[in-house]
């Protein structure tokens, strides 16, 4: 399958739900009117994209850094198709991003030449791996989030936004069911993958209030139409985890305090790491093209 860009693309009905759209194609936005609605907040809109394109861009890499390193080969594949499938989604949103910022500035430019406070990811996409169980329970926790969000904003009053989130709900379905098979398949496996499961669970645990408290931006959006209030996906995100939780045997955690931190720019030590191995090809050799 290919298409000369990625929006040639959101027109075409497909069943393949592991899709990876972020390659194959030179310009996101080539062959669609990136014009931002009458009534719409660009600057808002802007920031809105770069929040769900972070998120996507920053758990990309995480994934990406398993490659050679997951427990058996079907597992390299499966975790560097679903780091594809993020970088196509936040290869779209960053490029939606720059056009609603009016600019100058395109997807490049936003991935490689900001530093870490100007990203808005939320913590947990960035936390460091840890072993498998970790990043196997973290995929579950941001993909059945992730997965809310993007259901509701198929119907956004940005059509670009609304066609982004249309194709990858079918993406973000499978990242949520090939994660919840594998908490299960760890939490009610033997006593040490079990341990393993519940400790990242418990890790994991606070990073997790971040995801349902609304940012000014969010909220905002919301109100007009355009994006989702993040506090309304708690109802879903909590059935889809309690459901796989017990199944998994695993407790689910003490609630934990709301807190915002990554969407106004305050991130750990992780990401700071993370992006210097993720721009410092682009930054050591701007402008270059391969």
């Amino acid at each position: 399958m290919s298409f000369d860009n990625a929006f040639d693309a959101l027109a075409q009905e497909s069943d393949d739900t592991r899709w990876a759209f972020g390659t194959g194609f030179a310009d996101p936005l080539a062959g669609i009117d990136p014009a931002v609605p009458d009534g719409v907040d660009r600057a808002a809109l802007a920031a809105y994209c770069l929040m769900l394109g972070d998120d996507a861009l920053v758990m990309s890499h995480r994934l990406q850094q398993w490659c050679t390193h997951a427990p058996e080969l079907e597992e390299e594949v499966a975790l560097a198709n679903i780091a594809l499938d993020l970088l196509g989604q936040a290869r779209l949103l960053l490029a939606r991003a720059g056009a609603a910022e009016d600019a100058g500035r395109g997807e490049d430019d936003l991935a490689y030449f900001r530093d870490p406070p100007e990203f808005r990811n939320v913590g947990l996409a960035e936390a460091e791996n840890g072993d498998f169980a970790y990043s196997a329970v973290r995929l579950l926790v941001f993909a059945t989030w992730r997965l809310a969000l993007l259901d509701r904003l198929t119907a956004s009053g940005d059509p670009v936004l609304a066609a982004i989130a249309a194709k990858s709900v079918k993406e973000v379905a499978y990242h949520r069911d090939h994660a919840a098979l594998w908490t299960v398949r760890l939490g009610d496996g033997t006593d040490l993958s079990h341990e393993r499961a519940q400790r990242a669970l418990d890790d994991l645990w606070p990073l997790t209030g971040e995801l349902f408290a609304a940012h000014e931006v969010e909220r905002r959006l919301a109100g007009a139409g355009v994006g989702v209030d993040p506090a309304d996906v708690r109802e879903e995100f909590d059935a889809v985890l309690d459901e796989v939780l017990a199944k998994a045997t695993l407790r689910r955690p003490d609630p934990v305090p709301s807190h915002l931190a990554g969407r106004d720019g305050a991130h750990s030590a992780a990401l700071t790491g993370l992006l210097a191995e993720m721009q410092g090809l682009a930054r050591a050799h701007p402008g270059a093209t391969w």
